[in-house]
């Protein structure tokens, strides 16, 4: 019987969707032919004798692989092992879930997922020192922009804040302590993330861990990890260390023996969140007329930072939500040449649709965000007159589109991801800001590993990174998508999950 790890000879009795699928000159499941890691021929179920293993797709849909282009591979791996509070409606009420939580071996209780935007109290020192005590409690906003700390926790780390809140470089500091766990330990849960990953549909993504990944992925890789590929990001402060080492975009990591893993682009992070309310916007935040957001980083850095890059080979992507934040991000890809990607694009002033287009620059964008922060976009940005989460606007103007989760921010689901961009809406919520909402095949494309303007297609000569699902995903409905069943998952022919 055809295993996980076992390379797929042919895919028998599957009915092609997505880009392509138009062209097959007849209608019914077909029979895919896989050599080499490649497909070498699509005929009528049937019409040809299988070769090799075979997964009998019993009349499901095969489509392109999908990617995740934003994620952080190792929090979203440790989040599992830390308390959830999102459902807490209130700051009283993530204290008291916090309480209740055991330490870690580390003796560490930390929580995940806050939202505080739209409670009706705000947190604060008193508040959590007087629920959680003298065990070091960190609480990490859904953002991961902000960490909620009480006074034992901020002695540990050596760290004061009035509020018990640390926001932006502080609080990316703690997530980067929180997350320096044995090797051993944190390897086998990004292993674990990457299995149900797989189990999704998913054979690829970015990785923006702020750490030294050049590092780690070589160690996961001689550990034996496959189950992904990975493009995987640097730091503005390992920039010259990657380019002394001779890192340049597309590069395999060194020393390895497989071409999973290369090198992706350049991160900077240009501004905060929208939940965080640190996003750097033209108009200041509802009943905060001071507040417009902030830049954690000046405009001749960022330039400096991706005229470096640009000259050694990196791309760029950078972290721009509010409209303040992407107008600047655009024009240093203007005047510096660089190529890549602006992350998140959340908030985007209408003249900046076009330019864009204009300059090539990929918007990586994560839709479930946009059914996430419904309700705070609604009252933090009500004075706002750019557009947000504009994925129709953007799409319309000839950007390329790709899609990603930002996990843990989102979970690590593409078909999350697919059913908020194309329905906008999740929990039987009416459709929020529907003129937005992307047609399916679009959607399709920015899963795949090109985006939307290059879609992968299931073609001859195309790689074999394929999977098999239970429905066409382009005529499911919302849950449909959701929930969509994911029976087999392949790289370049080799099975990564088979249900």
């Amino acid at each position: 019987m055809t295993a996980v790890g076992e390379h797929v000879g042919t895919i028998r009795g599957g009915r092609i969707s997505g880009s392509g699928s138009a062209l097959l000159p007849w209608d019914g499941p077909s029979d895919i032919f896989i050599a080499n890691g490649h497909i070498a021929d699509i005929a009528p179920a049937g019409a040809v004798p299988p070769q090799g293993e075979v997964v009998d797709a019993h009349g499901g849909w095969v489509l392109p692989g999908l990617w995740d282009h934003h994620v952080h591979v190792l929090q979203t791996a440790l989040s599992a092992q830390r308390r959830d509070v999102g459902e807490a409606v209130s700051a009283v009420h993530a204290a008291s879930i916090m309480a209740d939580t055991p330490p870690l071996v580390d003796g560490r209780r930390v929580g995940v997922g806050f939202r505080d935007a739209l409670w009706n109290d705000v947190p604060s020192l008193a508040l959590l020192d007087e629920a959680t005590g003298q065990i070091p409690t960190y609480i990490i906003n859904a953002d991961v922009h902000s960490v909620w700390m009480n006074s034992a926790a901020l002695r540990r780390e050596q760290m004061d804040a009035a509020d018990g809140v640390v926001r932006e470089e502080p609080a990316f500091e703690i997530s980067r302590r929180l997350n320096h766990v044995d090797p051993r330990m944190g390897d086998a849960h990004v292993r674990q993330m990457a299995r149900a990953a797989a189990a999704r549909g998913v054979v690829g993504l970015i990785d923006f861990d702020m750490e030294w990944n050049d590092e780690s992925w070589a160690r996961r890789l001689e550990g034996g990890f496959d189950e992904l590929r990975v493009r995987f990001g640097i730091y503005p402060m390992f920039l010259e260390r990657a380019i002394t080492e001779g890192l340049r975009t597309g590069d395999t990591v060194r020393g390895a023996a497989s071409d999973l893993v290369r090198v992706g682009p350049l991160k900077v992070i240009r501004d905060g969140s929208l939940g965080t309310r640190t996003a750097a916007c033209s108009h200041p935040y509802t009943g905060d007329p001071l507040n417009h957001g902030v830049l954690t980083i000046d405009n001749d850095t960022l330039r400096e930072l991706m005229t470096i890059a640009t000259a050694n080979g990196i791309d760029s992507a950078i972290h721009a939500i509010g409209d303040v934040a992407g107008s600047g991000a655009l024009d240093a890809f203007a005047l510096t040449g660089a190529r890549g990607s602006i992350e998140h694009a959340q908030l985007v002033a209408h003249a900046d649709i076009q330019r864009f287009a204009r300059l090539g620059i990929t918007a990586s964008v994560q839709p479930e965000h946009a059914i996430d922060d419904r309700d705070i976009t609604d009252v933090e940005w009500a004075g706002q007159t750019a557009l947000a989460y504009p994925l129709r606007a953007l799409a319309d103007a000839g950007i390329a589109l790709q899609f990603g989760s930002d996990a843990p921010v989102s979970p690590l689901d593409p078909w999350a991801a697919l059913a908020a961009a194309t329905f906008r809406t999740r929990d039987g919520r009416e459709p929020w800001r529907p003129e937005q909402a992307l047609d399916i095949d679009t959607a399709l494309a920015a899963s795949t590993h090109s985006g939307s303007l290059s879609p992968e297609t299931i073609v001859p000569g195309a790689l074999a990174d394929l999977i098999v699902v239970d429905a066409d995903p382009r005529t499911a409905d919302q849950s449909e998508l959701r929930a969509m069943s994911v029976r087999a998952t392949m790289i370049s022919s080799r099975l990564t999950h088979l249900a």
